[in-house]
């Protein structure tokens, strides 16, 4: 009894199960069957693989749906400064290249003419480098030339800025203006006072020889002072270095 009872739940799981899937499967099968082509609107046949009539975009030939290619036709009709790309079943405009004023396809080879600032260079319409081709593409002094793509651009040089269309330097705020020997160091300005004292030394030398004792004595003593204060400067420098273990 307990046999049959399983058996009999056996039997109503499996119609519960598998009946539903056949079903689903042969319908599908069924759609599949009596489906058309892609590309037909109305077909006939024994697996309707033959096409009576085409979606738009399409042209029916030997009961085949064919591909229209617009761009070769008067349907595709785009914009001056665009193009036809061909798709499936319709066809788009696309853009031309920033190089070109109308075009018969992409890029820059693809160009009826270049655009401003671009010359024809080869097969391809190329951007104009202006500020290497101008002498004076920037008028001002303190402008420097920067190309971009089909022109260029005038900026102020490092250090100006531009106001009124000119290029004026700009000021540190409460800043003051350098001397002359302000931005000297140590070692240059003493170069310059050992100039100077020896300029010094050899107009009184070319006076004392001419006999004038006057000048023959502050030669001398300009002399002196210099040796002495060139030997105590290198004596203070060998003293360090004795010092410092050297």
């Amino acid at each position: 009894m307990l046999v049959l009872c399983k058996e009999e739940m056996e039997d109503k799981w499996l119609q519960r199960t598998l009946l539903p899937a056949v079903w689903l499967c042969s319908m599908l099968a069924a759609h599949q069957v009596n489906s058309c082509p892609h590309a037909c609107s109305k077909c006939l046949g024994q697996e309707n693989d033959l096409c009576k009539e085409c979606k738009p975009g399409w042209a029916l030939y030997n009961f085949t749906c064919v591909d229209i290619d617009e761009c070769g036709t008067e349907l595709g009709s785009c914009s001056p400064n665009s193009y036809c790309f061909n798709v499936e079943g319709s066809f788009e405009c696309r853009g031309c290249d920033v190089a070109c004023v109308g075009c018969m396809g992409g890029g820059a080879a693809r160009c009826r003419k270049c655009a401003p600032g671009y010359r024809l260079m080869g097969p391809k319409c190329l951007d104009i480098d202006e500020c290497g081709d101008r002498v004076l593409a920037c008028h001002g002094l303190d402008e420097i030339c920067v190309n971009t793509e089909g022109s260029f651009r005038c900026q102020c040089a490092e250090g100006f800025f531009r106001k009124d269309s000119v290029c004026l330097r700009k000021q540190l705020p409460n800043a003051k203006e350098k001397g002359l020997f302000e931005d000297l160091q140590d070692d240059e300005v003493e170069v310059l006072q050992q100039m100077f004292l020896g300029v010094l030394l050899c107009a009184l030398a070319t006076l004392a020889a001419k006999g004038d004792l006057v000048y023959t004595s502050i030669f001398m003593g300009a002399a002196a002072a210099m040796a002495g204060y060139w030997l105590s400067d290198r004596g203070d420098s060998v003293l360090n270095n004795i010092l410092r273990g050297r």
